[in-house]
């Protein structure tokens, strides 16, 4: 009985730490095994729709001599600011996380996560990122090998209640995502609660937070529309906030790989990866969109001329900003002239 036990438990922790992505080519061995860790469940649309059809093209390509475990929901331990310290110690050998989680340590890749910098559109927003890396960013990740870096799509207001001017904010405690997005909250009358997106929804059914902030992708995966009913967004470009993420590997795993697995690699990363994942962002906004207004609740938007206001008040955040980076040798205000412009070039095609 003793010995039935111990393979029980020990089949039951096997489950907890099993990877959550199926396996594309059973028969062949591979070459390199890498561990990519993130924190969303497995059910979430980032998840299903872009990391795992990623990692399948990466083996495909390396004709299986790649294999890619993915362990979702912190499922080998740390915590969700921990991730890209994971990746650069080589406690996993990939991490996707965001670098608004670990407030001040980049701060140059802050300026798109700054009010009404960022596009409507998730596609612009993860080009400009990617390329803005590419120019000014490289420093700021060199202890990690960047697969990719890239924003989301527009992060609308999740509430109990309906907002459609300014003075609706007025106390709201919503969970923030960044700290710029924080200050947005604030200088617009609510009071921005940072936390992990995973413990959102028991803030939420407690009542500890009147809403959030956070694009319409990430909706079903932490049963927003099942908690609030009002979600409301700012109409076109520029829009009220993004958060930015990285995909990171780390340095030695990647030099250890021969040049031809390296390459697999590399037709993978960058603009290529970005792209991807700005449309998953976009296709799943329609989709989560039209299954919100399905359900019922009210979605919305301010008037134009209220988001003209919203951008006024939050014009301070910004300018916050550029006085805090000038002190770590940024030119805030240029960077901000850099984001914007790159914004609108990939807006345009």
């Amino acid at each position: 009985m003793k010995l039935a036990r111990r393979h029980l438990l020990r089949w039951a922790g096997a489950a907890v730490t099993a990877p959550a992505v199926a396996r594309v080519a059973w028969g062949q061995t591979p070459q390199v095994t890498l561990k990519f860790h993130h924190f969303l469940p497995p059910i979430s649309n980032v998840h299903t729709k872009l990391l795992v059809p990623w990692t399948k093209k990466v083996e495909t390509e390396s004709g299986g001599r790649i294999k890619i475990d993915i362990f979702p929901s912190m499922q080998l331990g740390g915590t969700q600011p921990q991730l890209f310290d994971q990746a650069r110690d080589g406690v996993v050998d990939i991490a996707w996380g965001l670098p608004g989680s670990t407030p001040g340590r980049f701060p140059g890749i802050e300026v798109f996560e700054l009010p009404f910098v960022a596009a409507k559109k998730g596609v612009p927003n993860a080009k400009a990122v990617q390329e803005f890396y590419e120019t000014n960013l490289r420093d700021e990740f060199k202890e990690v090998h960047p697969i990719s870096l890239w924003a989301h799509d527009h992060g609308l207001i999740h509430t109990n209640k309906p907002v459609k001017a300014m003075d609706d904010l007025k106390g709201l405690k919503l969970r923030s995502p960044t700290r710029q997005a924080g200050d947005a909250l604030k200088a617009l009358g609510a009071n921005g609660i940072p936390m992990p997106i995973p413990q959102l929804p028991e803030s939420l059914a407690q009542r500890v937070l009147d809403g959030c902030v956070i694009p319409w992708e990430v909706v079903p995966a932490v049963k927003v529309h099942e908690l609030l009913k009002f979600h409301t967004e700012v109409p076109g470009s520029p829009t009220l906030y993004t958060a930015t993420f990285f995909l990171a590997m780390n340095k030695a795993k990647y030099e250890s790989l021969p040049a031809d697995l390296k390459s697999v690699l590399d037709a993978n990363s960058g603009q290529v990866f970005a792209t991807m994942a700005g449309q998953m962002w976009d296709d799943q906004a329609v989709v989560v969109e039209q299954m919100v207004k399905k359900r019922g609740n009210t979605v919305s938007a301010i008037s134009v001329e209220e988001a003209a206001r919203w951008r006024k008040a939050t014009e301070p955040v910004i300018e916050a900003w550029i006085r805090t980076v000038k002190d770590r040798g940024i030119d805030g205000g240029k960077y901000v002239e850099q984001a914007r412009a790159l914004v609108a070039k990939y807006e345009k095609g």
